[in-house]
């Protein structure tokens, strides 16, 4: 195990989103319900404005489920946010890199970039086998730190070492006491959900052959997480998981971005991309069940919502809120 202390260095201020305006680049937020004539002409000004009065407001620990490749040179504003709301210039930071590789040189740029931010400690817990989730000092270090951030890599072969173990317990009750900040980029973010998406193709029509489904480490035990999602053209291999677990909620993340779960319900979107909620609440029918591997997948009445920078979605209401910056006064 890897231990690095570091004095605070300065106090970073949090990347600003008020007043921000839309570029022409930036994705558009979309949501996909129809309506009828009739309720076109009964959204009175009054239920617009009433979207600023109902924002949320962030609570202190969250979730960070990030689409991988997020920025590391420039703003860093995703990162910055996790070390922010892991304590600041307080953080106690510890990341888990076993998903990669090459944990030493992926968990070592993360700890530059977090010491570079002031974090008061920053530990790399390198654990590559199950019984190092037992170690006294590890368990120890998750007791006490005040942020965990999961690397990409192989969500397998994370999972293969952190499901069901004394470590993995100890970050799970955290996160549920509102004691941890949470993040995983890529890999770390696939693991999220109880039902996980551990590989599969791209860019094919939905069948039961485009998705390889796992268990994950359940931390958000209601819905199914695909990543590098239209980077990498991944809508057809969600919409196979989510036919094939209708009960979950489907959620893509693209690169640069990040869907930040609070412990209110509410997740926000954050970063370059979109996040796609694919969500089946009133789906009425599949074939999923029915047909073989490879047959195209019928699957009727999904509800489909594309969320930019600072759009929000509540997990359990399913409601929809769009940033307070697109409100047109």
């Amino acid at each position: 195990m890897r231990k690095l202390r570091h004095r605070v260095r300065q106090a970073v201020s949090p990347h600003q989103s008020k007043g921000r305006k839309l570029t022409s680049n930036e994705p558009c937020s979309i949501n996909l319900k129809l309506l009828t004539p009739s309720s076109r002409n009964t959204m009175p000004q009054l239920e617009v404005k009433s979207l600023e009065m109902r924002t949320p407001q962030a609570t202190k620990t969250a979730v960070l489920v990030i689409g991988g490749a997020e920025d590391k040179v420039h703003g860093r504003e995703i990162l910055r946010t996790f070390f922010i709301r892991a304590g600041g210039n307080k953080a106690y930071i510890t990341i888990i890199p076993s998903a990669s590789r090459e944990p030493a040189i992926i968990a070592g740029r993360y700890v530059g970039i977090f010491e570079e931010m002031g974090a008061e400690k920053v530990e790399i817990l390198d654990i590559r086998e199950r019984e190092q989730c037992e170690n006294p000092e590890i368990k120890a270090s998750l007791e006490a730190c005040s942020g965990v951030f999961l690397t990409g890599g192989d969500q397998l072969r994370l999972c293969g070492v952190l499901s069901d173990t004394p470590a993995m317990e100890i970050i799970r009750q955290r996160v549920r006491a509102g004691q941890l900040t949470l993040a995983g980029t890529s890999a770390g973010a696939a693991v999220m959900g109880h039902h996980m998406i551990a590989g599969g193709g791209s860019g094919e029509t939905p069948n039961r052959s485009l998705v390889d489904m796992a268990t994950g480490l359940g931390f958000i035990p209601e819905v199914v997480v695909d990543q590098h999602f239209h980077n990498r053209n991944r809508m057809g291999r969600l919409v196979s998981a989510i036919a094939a677990h209708p009960d979950r909620l489907g959620i893509g993340i693209d690169e640069d971005t990040c869907a930040v779960f609070e412990r209110d319900g509410w997740l926000q979107v954050m970063g370059k991309g979109s996040v796609t909620i694919v969500d089946p609440t009133e789906l009425t029918h599949t074939n999923e069940p029915n047909v073989s591997a490879n047959e195209p997948l019928t699957v009727h009445n999904l509800r489909l919502h594309i969320l930019s920078y600072g759009d929000r979605f509540h997990l359990y209401q399913r409601t929809v809120l769009p940033a307070v910056h697109r409100i047109s006064s």
